[in-house]
Parts: C-alpha cells; structure tokens; sequence
C-alpha cells in the first residue's frame, strides 16, 4: 500500500478540521488513551527497587507493542487501492497535529503583538513547562518560538516519517513512543530508572525526523537558508536535547534571533547553551513570522511526502 499517499490524506484531513473539540469531550483522543495506558502502568510497576529500569522497559513494550499491534492489525484489513489509503489516511489523522500546532502557537502571538503580556503569558503555559510569569515580552516569544520548532518534529514531521516508513503501526507506534517520553521520560527521582528506556527510544526514534524538520525550516527561509542550516550544523548539538536543538537552531538561523538559553523552571535557574547566540532577543512579530516560516516548512515537507507517493505508484 502506498503509506505517503496515506499520510497525505490525513494531513489533508488535520489541516482542514484539527480534532474539534466536541469529538474531544465525546471520545477523547488517541494520545489520551495512550496517556491513560501509560498512567496505569507507571502507577503499578514503578516501585522501588533493582528491577525498576527493567519494569520501565516492559512498560514501554507494553505501550508500544499495544499501539503498533492495533495498527497493524487494522491495515492487514484495509483494501490495496484508494479506499484503503482513504481509510488509513482517515485513521491516521487524529496522530498529526498541523492544525493544532498552529492554533496554539497563534494564541500567543495574538496577545503578545497587541501588548497583552498576560494573555501572551497564559496562553504560553499551555505548550511549555516553565513558569510563564517569570517570563518577559522576549521570553514569551522565545518560549513558544522553541515550542514551535521542537513540536513541529514531535508532532508532525516524525508521526508523518514513520507512517510514510509503515503505515499506520509506523505512526501509533511513534505517538506510543513520544507519549512515554513525555510522561516518564524525566530525569527525576520517580521516573529516572522507570522512564530511561522511554526517553532512549524516543532519542532513537527521533534522529531523523529531527534533522529532517531543521532542513526543512531552513529551505522554508528562502534567502536566509544558508544562514539557518550555517547555524543549525553549527549550534544544534550544544542543546540539551540529542534532536531538538536541530529544528531550534535552524529557525533561531532562519529568523536572526537567539534560542534556547538559560530559563527557570520552579526555584531552578537551567543554565542552558544559546543558539544563535549573537542574535537579538525574539521580538512579537518574530513570532509571527516563524509561524509563516512553520506554515511554508509544512508545505515542502507535504511536497516531498507526494514525491515518495509518485515514485511508489510509479514503480
């Protein structure tokens, strides 16, 4: 079956209607269910003692062999034309979040462009963990702009390379993946031995998609492309993160402003490398102008998806 053909349709899909929000309330919503699984787990196998990394393994198996098991399981049923890639498409759309990436980063940049710090400021908590009332004007803007770019492979660009890698277990085995990371994938006293593996796998799983997202922002410059892939192969690997430095450091390249950086979370002051560093502070309309840089990327990421579609049908 033709997997990019398929993730075209549910970017198609994503694109024109997200996941509306009385669909939400009704069912819920894939990561949800995937969120509740993992949370059950955490809740009986992580307890003290010498097994803990290897109880954090299994329920990663557990997850991920869950989510990949019912995929597979539904596209051995689907037919081998375009009602096929139609359904696969319609059932891999709740697992890309264009639209909604897009929305929430937008929610900020609204306030933040008409002078309304504390709407900027509380529409920013919902997409990042620090604390937004320690954040100024600039910090606002760099905190979504960072969002922006590390979400844009999370949340797109990775689910939409391994659906086009394996269809439909390619993709619900990637959001079992990334899920885990980012609820038991901490470095924290309960979830450092528990979650290793999560965040492992998920570093793994990442590694091209990543790179692949930078590129992508740095094409999307135009003019300033050079710049944007200068600065992410200069800078990407002084992040904390193996990947998310690479789609930061490409749109911090493709904007002219500095990302990353020191930032508080808590009572805790992460003293983090810049990238870009002798950029200026992000500015409101920065952020404006990296959504339109997220908008173009979007686009040559889905002209490259119907590339691999034409040379499947093709050959």
């Amino acid at each position: 079956m033709n997997f990019a053909a398929m993730m075209l349709v549910a970017m198609a899909i994503d694109l024109a209607i997200g996941w509306p929000a009385p669909l939400f309330r009704g069912i819920g919503h894939p990561v949800t269910w995937l969120g509740a699984l993992i949370a059950r787990l955490d809740a009986s196998w992580n307890r003290e003692g010498p097994n803990r990394r290897l109880l954090g393994l299994a329920a990663a198996g557990v997850v991920i062999a869950a989510a990949a098991g019912i995929g597979g399981l539904v596209q051995i049923f689907l037919p081998a034309n375009w009602i096929g890639i139609l359904i696969g498409g319609f059932l891999a759309w709740p697992l890309v979040a264009l639209r909604s990436m897009h929305d929430h980063v937008a929610a900020v940049a609204r306030p933040l462009l008409a002078g309304d710090l504390a709407g900027a400021r509380q529409a920013v908590s919902m997409i990042v963990g620090r604390d937004p009332e320690q954040l100024d004007q600039a910090g606002v803007a760099r905190a979504a702009l960072e969002s922006l770019a590390e979400n844009s492979s999370d949340g797109i660009v990775a689910p939409l390379f391994w659906g086009t890698v394996a269809g439909l277990p390619g993709i619900a085995a990637y959001k079992a993946i990334n899920t885990l990371d980012s609820m038991i994938g901490h470095r924290t006293p309960r979830h450092e031995a528990f979650g290793w593996a999560s965040a492992r796998i998920d570093d793994v799983v990442n590694l091209i998609p990543a790179r692949l997202t930078g590129v992508l922002f740095g094409l999307a410059a135009g003019r300033g492309a050079g710049r944007a892939l200068d600065v992410m192969e200069r800078d990407a690997r002084h992040h904390r993160s193996p990947n998310a430095g690479w789609p930061e450091a490409a749109l911090a390249g493709a904007l002219g402003v500095r990302l990353s950086g020191p930032r508080i979370y808590g009572d805790r002051i992460a003293e983090e490398p810049w990238l870009n560093a002798d950029a200026p502070d992000p500015l409101p309309q920065d952020l404006a102008r990296g959504l339109g840089l997220y908008r173009r990327a979007m686009v040559l990421g889905a002209v490259l998806i119907l590339a691999v579609a034409f040379a499947i049908w093709r050959f």
